[in-house]
């Protein structure tokens, strides 16, 4: 019951990434570059800020983006425990890009090899052959959730 309230609420909170920037790009130009941030639902010491370019006028936004994830604040074996371990991670937040279904997505997948969270901004529609993509990393060391790896002995 816990885990399903937990994702849930991260579903919920998929889309709520607060805008705290906004760049224009020129007086001829009706695309600005957005500046979004994102509190991770469950791994609430981590921050994302993701850049993307929003056309005002246009049926749909360009596909890059530009993401970078920090520790703001505690990160805990219990948060860790709570979050999805699939390889394709979850989903923690999400941004219409199109009318015709370009979102733009970010997921986070654990790294339990490097003890490393990684959190994946990508566009969910191929572009010029290529789906657009940026990688941030934020490193267990040095956090309450950091688990020392024992060495199989022969």
């Amino acid at each position: 019951m816990k885990k399903r309230m937990m994702l849930v609420s991260a579903l919920l909170l998929a889309g709520c990434g607060d805008e705290v920037g906004d760049v224009s790009l020129g007086l001829l130009t009706t695309k600005d570059i957005k500046l979004n941030v994102l509190v991770d639902p469950i791994v609430t010491g981590v921050t994302c800020h993701i850049a993307s370019i929003e056309a005002d006028l246009d049926f749909s936004d360009p596909s890059d983006s530009s993401i970078a994830c920090r520790q703001t604040g505690p990160i805990t074996a219990e948060m860790i425990a709570a979050i999805d371990r699939a390889k394709d991670g979850e989903v923690v937040f999400r941004k219409s890009k199109s009318v015709l279904f370009k979102t733009m997505k970010v997921r986070r997948i654990f790294d339990p090899q490097s003890q490393t969270l990684m959190y994946l901004s990508y566009s969910t529609k191929e572009i010029n052959g290529s789906y657009k993509h940026s990688l941030s990393t934020v490193p267990l060391w040095g956090t309450s959730a950091y688990q020392t790896q024992q060495i199989p002995t022969k």
